[in-house]
């Protein structure tokens, strides 16, 4: 069942008046894969509703088993024509799909740009598979500032692989890596790609590298040049070499290969207990961000009332520095701290 990307707006039911928030019921709704609540919790916590602390408490219990994989790589490489195919690929297992699809957001809506969610509508009606668009809103990193916790939506209405495609910003899509068990890397030959792996930093957070479009002119030169790169790291023994893999997602040929290289590098992870880890990091990264946003919001409150104007004159005038104003600023937010 596909969700439309609706960014904004998901409280009200057109009327002006806001639904109410029935946060057990629409857990235990998308427990029984009601497609409806689960789109409904992901808009949310897209938009940061009061009810969020409630919706993560009520999730907990069934989250942390789906396998997440997450696909990046720069624009018009393939990630949404590789993304559905991998949707087929893993319902021909009998798995559950969850697909997050971070779009850019419109500079005037704020809302999610959908075209490329045309190529997934082959599981539209297929109530095994959800796709939901989100809108990036402006956060850096290729994903949405939500992401982690819709993720934990889908894994509550029982979805066993999550997959969660990116932007497709370039240099700054390194951000997935701390999200997904598996990090799949997308290149095309013909778009500088392989350099461009290097230059963002993407060659240290891939798991898998996909040289998609392989039919084309310079397909292997692009796959050589990145086993050479892999070749050139340094890595310890047992340490995981990242897999480079051929595919034509057009025409639905090499995703067998791709899914195979997912299950190696997954059986690696559990082999050295590195699946553990990567999930105890990325909850420590999601807490930290938590608090982090709640000691903004309280420094947003205190932005208008008299400290910081005082603070930032007294900086100005030089009787302060700028790291002893912040701490006093930091003290009167968060005395303990």
């Amino acid at each position: 069942m596909t969700f439309p990307g609706t960014a904004g707006g998901a409280a009200s039911n057109g009327s002006g008046i806001r639904r109410s928030r029935d946060v057990p019921g629409l857990v235990a709704r998308a427990r029984e894969g009601d497609p409806r609540a689960v789109a409904r919790l992901v808009s949310l916590v897209e938009d940061g509703d009061d009810s969020l602390p409630e919706i993560a408490a009520a999730l907990a219990p069934y989250t942390g088993q789906a396998q997440l994989i997450g696909l990046t790589g720069s624009p018009g490489v393939g990630k949404s024509t590789l993304t559905n195919e991998l949707v087929r690929a893993y319902r021909g297992q009998g798995l559950r799909v969850g697909v997050l699809a971070v779009d850019p957001s419109s500079p005037f809506t704020g809302g999610a740009i959908l075209g490329d969610r045309v190529r997934m509508q082959d599981h539209a009606i297929d109530p095994g598979v959800y796709i939901r668009s989100m809108s990036s809103r402006g956060h850096l990193g290729g994903l949405s500032a939500a992401t982690p916790q819709a993720v934990r939506v889908l894994e509550g209405a029982g979805c066993e692989v999550v997959l969660v495609e990116t932007v497709g910003v370039g240099q700054a899509e390194v951000e997935v890596a701390s999200l997904a068990d598996t990090t799949l890397v997308m290149l095309a030959p013909g778009m500088g790609d392989a350099i461009q792996a290097v230059k963002a930093g993407i060659l240290e957070v891939a798991d898998v590298f996909v040289v998609n479009k392989a039919d084309r002119d310079g397909a292997d030169a692009t796959y050589r040049d990145i086993q050479g790169m892999i070749a050139l790291g340094e890595r310890g023994p047992g340490e995981w070499r990242p897999q480079v893999v051929r595919a034509v997602a057009s025409q639905a040929t090499g995703v067998d290969d791709v899914v195979a290289a997912i299950a190696k590098h997954r059986a690696w992870l559990t082999e050295h207990d590195e699946l553990q880890a990567r999930r105890v990091r990325r909850a420590a990264a999601e807490v930290e961000n938590i608090a982090l946003g709640t000691l903004r919001a309280k420094l947003g409150s205190v932005r208008h009332g008299d400290a910081l104007p005082a603070l930032a004159a007294e900086v100005a005038a030089g009787r302060t520095d700028p790291y002893a104003a912040a701490a006093q600023l930091v003290a009167a937010v968060a005395p303990s701290a």
